[in-house]
């Protein structure tokens, strides 16, 4: 005989979470992702009660035991790709498609930002365990900026004829909350030919395929950075169809953050917490300074040290420390692919960031960038 313990969940509320009878012996629920079967919700205080359903039990009775975890909320390293179109504007893909292939890339966020178009960020999907960030991209023949967290960033017409509509679009998209990200700036077709480097949160130094054009866009941003900008720097796949030299979720944006709340993520990206990387299983980069990770300011004072981590490294790969003062280090032989090292921050340094590249057919190809940890 087989025995059948039938199975469900009631929050600390009474609140009905789900049911899987005899199908399931381990199920989970949580405010991002849950079982199939079981409501998504907020981990509240409260006497929680296990579904016991006696469906096939023997004369003599059963015993059962119940193990239950708790994961809390905390930081933990997220992947998404901010930049892609769906069918909405230019794009092949419908959003359940792309949040199809999001999830069997492995990836924890995506934002679908449609050139001018904000249609969809009224009624995005709920999926678990992928978060979907409200985005358009505000698509100009001066430039393209992508808005994220607000769904609908601008009122009645996305058109500037000047550069001072332009601005004044961009603070009204602020004031409601979006983070302005500037798109591929060193762009071949579509570059960034506003006047203002003060107007946007973001940098997309990396869009799409690794080529000249995002090392440009890198050289811009640490430009900035020289003039003494904190401006943290994105990348996304800028996808919109298949069988493109563009792929999907090439690169990938790597997020520290509290949550996969659209909230935390965002926030997270507002405050460097990120690096690029070419893949979800593309080089792993970290970086810490005694408390500061990547995205912080820490104050200089004396022997105080990088401490400096990679993985998933490959035969060829080279990394660099670049800093105010120019390139600090550079490492290109590493076991079983990973990488430890410490270095003395010296007292001229205003920044510190990482850059993992390798040479083909003479050419660099950037394959992570991180965002600096700041020295006052």
């Amino acid at each position: 005989m087989v025995n059948v313990v039938d199975l469900g969940l009631m929050d600390g509320s009474g609140r009905f979470l789900g049911w899987s009878g005899g199908a399931r012996d381990t199920v989970f629920v949580g405010p991002y992702a849950s079982t199939n079967g079981y409501r998504m919700t907020e981990l509240r205080p409260g006497e929680w009660q296990i579904l016991v359903g006696a469906y096939k039990i023997p004369d003599g009775g059963l015993p059962v035991r119940y193990e239950i975890t708790y994961t809390p909320k905390g930081p933990r390293w997220l992947s998404g790709d901010l930049h892609m179109h769906s069918d909405a504007s230019d794009g092949q893909h419908d959003i359940p498609t792309l949040t199809k292939k999001a999830k069997e890339e492995g990836l924890d966020f995506i934002a679908v930002a449609n050139h001018n178009n904000y249609s969809e960020n009224l009624h995005l999907p709920v999926v678990p365990g992928l978060t979907l960030i409200p985005a358009v991209e505000w698509t100009h023949y001066r430039g393209h900026m992508n808005f994220f967290g607000v769904a609908a960033p601008f009122e009645n017409s996305f058109v500037a004829n000047s550069e001072a509509e332009m601005l004044s679009l961009i603070a009204d998209a602020k004031a409601k909350g979006a983070l302005v990200s500037v798109n591929h700036p060193k762009c071949n077709l579509c570059p960034y030919l506003w006047q203002s480097e003060d107007c946007f949160d973001l940098v997309e130094v990396w869009n799409g395929p690794m080529r000249k054009v995002n090392l440009e866009g890198i050289a811009w941003w640490h430009g900035m950075l020289m003039e003494g900008k904190k401006l943290p720097l994105v990348g996304g796949s800028d996808y919109h169809r298949d069988k493109q030299p563009v792929r999907f979720a090439h690169p990938v944006t790597r997020v520290y953050a509290q949550s996969p709340s659209a909230g935390d993520i965002l926030d997270a990206i507002a405050n460097g917490h990120s690096y690029v990387s070419s893949s979800v299983d593309g080089i792993q980069l970290d970086m810490r300074c005694g408390s500061a990770g990547i995205g912080d300011t820490i104050a200089l004072r004396e022997n105080i040290a990088l401490s400096i981590s990679a993985e998933k490294l490959r035969f060829g790969v080279r990394i660099r420390l670049v800093t105010s003062e120019g390139v600090a280090a550079e490492w290109k032989h590493f076991s079983g692919g990973e990488f430890v090292e410490q270095v003395p921050v010296l007292a001229t340094w205003r920044f510190a960031y990482l850059v993992a590249a390798r040479q083909i057919l003479g050419r660099e190809v950037v394959e992570a960038i991180s965002n600096p940890i700041y020295f006052n």
